[in-house]
């Protein structure tokens, strides 16, 4: 599917970025655990999404040819001490506005190294925009706090991690990603809350030589169905399938199978 417009990744990103203060603000304790990242505290999450959104803004802004250490990205690991809330919301917002004017200035084309080949600043407008979307989901989960996304940015982000599998799977020969081939095996993905318009329906199948996938409605070997955002926070590992907000039909063994090795953190 084609990505959507430069300038509404970099709108959602600000959005974003607002949100995700909003729970940095909410008066949730920072040192509280993160159920979605089991390793990482609220404030551990925060300063993770911190530190990518300046580092990408890095990468594009220097025109970055190969990839650049994270200990090169001024302020990537947030301010200390930690436990300062004004600090850490500070810190956040400065890396948001940075970031997407950074990507405003630089427009979709300019050419940038990107781990996945698109070598291009566009890349890191989306991989941005997903990389927050769903971290703020982890962040809202941890603060028990309602989550919602725009749908376009909900299908456009179950979207950009089919391409990034594909991408694994042509790349990396020995990682968990290389199962996920053969069988005539199918995964249907599909959102019941949304019209035609947006076709929030994915099929999803294993075939020999990789991951293939298209939008549309088609019978597979197992479907989740559910609200769109309800999908695709199922589909990235986010809520357990047994979740009363979505449902499996058929061989729920397969796309368990498939979340075990298509993890994404």
């Amino acid at each position: 599917m084609t990505p959507l417009p430069h300038e509404r990744y970099c709108d959602e990103i600000a959005c974003q970025v607002g949100l995700l203060r909003s729970v940095v603000t909410s008066g949730t304790d920072l040192s509280a655990a993160v159920p979605t990242c089991p390793d990482w505290s609220l404030e551990d999450l925060v300063r993770h999404t911190g530190g990518a959104l300046r580092w990408a803004e890095l990468l594009v802004r220097t025109r970055a040819e190969d990839d650049v250490p994270e200990e090169r990205v001024q302020g990537g690991g947030g301010p200390g001490p930690a436990g300062d809330t004004a600090a850490l919301d500070a810190w956040l917002a400065e890396s948001g506005e940075r970031l997407v004017a950074t990507l405003r200035e630089a427009g979709p084309d300019a050419k940038v190294w990107g781990w996945a080949g698109i070598l291009t600043s566009g890349f890191w407008a989306r991989r941005m925009t997903h990389e927050i979307t769903v971290h703020r989901a982890d962040a809202a989960l941890a603060a028990g706090l309602p989550y919602e996304v725009a749908p376009d940015v909900a299908a456009d982000a179950i979207d950009e991690w089919l391409e990034i599998l594909r991408h694994a799977q042509r790349t990396q020969p020995d990682d968990q990603v290389a199962d996920l081939r053969g069988g005539g095996r199918s995964i249907h993905l599909h959102a019941t809350d949304t019209g035609p318009e947006l076709n929030a329906e994915w099929l999803i199948e294993l075939a020999g030589d990789g991951v293939r996938w298209r939008r549309g409605h088609a019978k597979a070997t197992v479907a989740l169905r559910g609200p769109l955002t309800s999908v695709l926070l199922a589909f990235y590992r986010r809520l357990p399938l047994d979740t009363p907000e979505v449902e499996v039909l058929g061989d729920r063994a397969l796309l368990e199978f498939w979340l075990e090795r298509a993890s994404f953190r």
